[in-house]
């Protein structure tokens, strides 16, 4: 089964096209600038061959077209025709808590999808208009949506309810949701495999590190709790976002500054976080470099990063009444071995006894605790697509995934 998966953005479209047997990825890509001048495709083989052209992009449709012809390309194509494509498979934001595990999208779905947009304003409508385009341009092939948001959807109550009043919840679903499920249960999944034991038996602490972070606490294989919440702006400081912090700042600001509300709310999401403590930039690389060249901003965000991951980590540890594992995926927690030194650092209460020379590695599969370490610490780079890829299979197959 050939299986492509969309993420759609507002202007942009990221591709896969895998064989499932196999779990082979024939090509992958890029659409840029959609509807903006200078409109790019990206296209990418698996033999690291790498071709760019551009064109007017002028909608997402006109993108799907396009990659479809890149994919079938005498030239540089994977596949013959379109027909070779037997499902897509759709990274769809938020699904509320109607929708507890990957779909396959119909007239009904796409509704329902439209009437959740309230939560998710920047990111839905983007889903919605790639999943509409590739109905267009795909008519037939079936297609199937997996939410950032299902895997969370078996917190309980305790976890998802916030301490305002009830009806706030019962008239707009104002509750924590979580993001980033697709990537805590991926890494789950795997680092279960790696340490040899089934999921249902372990703890599992997931920290998806990057520019946008949040942490998750698995106990066999369920997600108790989740680090963000009715947004992705709640949780960890991330590169741009706040973060948790007092609600009252909101209106403290708004009266300081002469800001509104949604002013207010744009700076916690785009200038606050890494970039607003450090002033020098929201990635972590770049922060890491002036911090040591002596900047004591740069040094204060890595701090107060590092610290705010800490919290989370003892907060699930409690939750869990223990951790087996500790994961780090994503950019940063794939990527940097001296944040994950720095927060490795404190987890010895936790019985984490980390190798250091392990633990410099970027990008790679591996444990970083030394034999015998009661917390055992993986880094497991992130494979949303996959995770799409595979749920699209099981769902057309009329499997269910839990």
């Amino acid at each position: 089964m050939k299986i492509l998966v969309l993420n759609c953005g507002s202007s942009s479209l990221k591709y896969q096209l895998f064989d499932m047997e196999g779990e082979k990825v024939l090509a992958k890509g890029l659409v840029e600038k959609i509807g903006i001048e200078g409109s790019l495709l990206t296209h990418k083989l698996a033999s690291g061959d790498k071709i760019e052209f551009q064109r007017d992009i002028p909608d997402h449709a006109q993108g799907i077209a396009m990659l479809i012809e890149a994919l079938t390309h005498q030239d540089y194509g994977v596949i013959t025709e379109m027909a070779e494509i037997d499902a897509v498979g759709h990274r769809t934001v938020h699904g509320g808590d109607l929708f507890a595990s990957s779909v396959r999208i119909s007239r009904e779905v796409v509704d329902t999808l439209k009437r959740l947009v309230e939560l998710a304003p920047l990111h839905n409508p983007p889903g919605i208009t790639g999943i509409e385009a590739c109905q267009q341009i795909m008519p037939g092939v079936p297609m199937v949506g997996v939410f950032d948001t299902s895997f969370h959807q078996t917190m309980p109550p305790s976890s998802y309810i916030y301490g305002i009043p009830y009806k706030y919840y019962e008239k707009y679903g104002v509750r924590r949701y979580g993001f980033h499920g697709t990537s805590h249960r991926y890494v789950s999944e795997r680092v279960a495999q790696l340490v040899g034991k089934p999921l249902a038996e372990l703890k599992i602490i997931t920290c998806h590190l990057g520019n946008g972070s949040s942490i998750a606490a698995i106990a066999g294989g369920k997600v108790l709790d989740t680090s963000m919440g009715f947004t992705p702006l709640e949780g960890l400081v991330m590169g741009t976002r706040s973060g948790d912090l007092d609600p009252a700042i909101l209106a403290f600001l708004a009266d300081k500054e002469s800001l509104d509300v949604q002013q207010v709310t744009n700076i916690l999401n785009k200038k606050s976080g890494l970039l607003g403590i450090s002033g020098v930039s929201s990635d972590m690389r770049y922060i890491e470099e002036a911090a040591l060249e002596g900047n004591e901003r740069a040094k204060l965000a890595l701090d107060v990063f590092h610290k705010s991951v800490l919290r989370y980590i003892g907060a699930y540890a409690a939750e869990l009444n223990g951790a087996d594992v500790l994961v780090f995926t994503a950019g940063i927690g794939e990527n940097g071995p001296e944040t994950r030194k720095a927060i490795c650092h404190n987890l010895t209460y936790l019985g984490a006894d980390l190798d250091i020379e392990a633990n410099q590695c970027r990008g790679k599969e591996v444990e970083i605790t030394k034999p015998g370490s009661k917390l055992r610490v993986f880094v497991v780079p992130t494979n949303e697509e996959l995770m799409i890829a595979r749920d699209t299979m099981e769902v057309i197959q009329g499997g269910v995934r839990n």
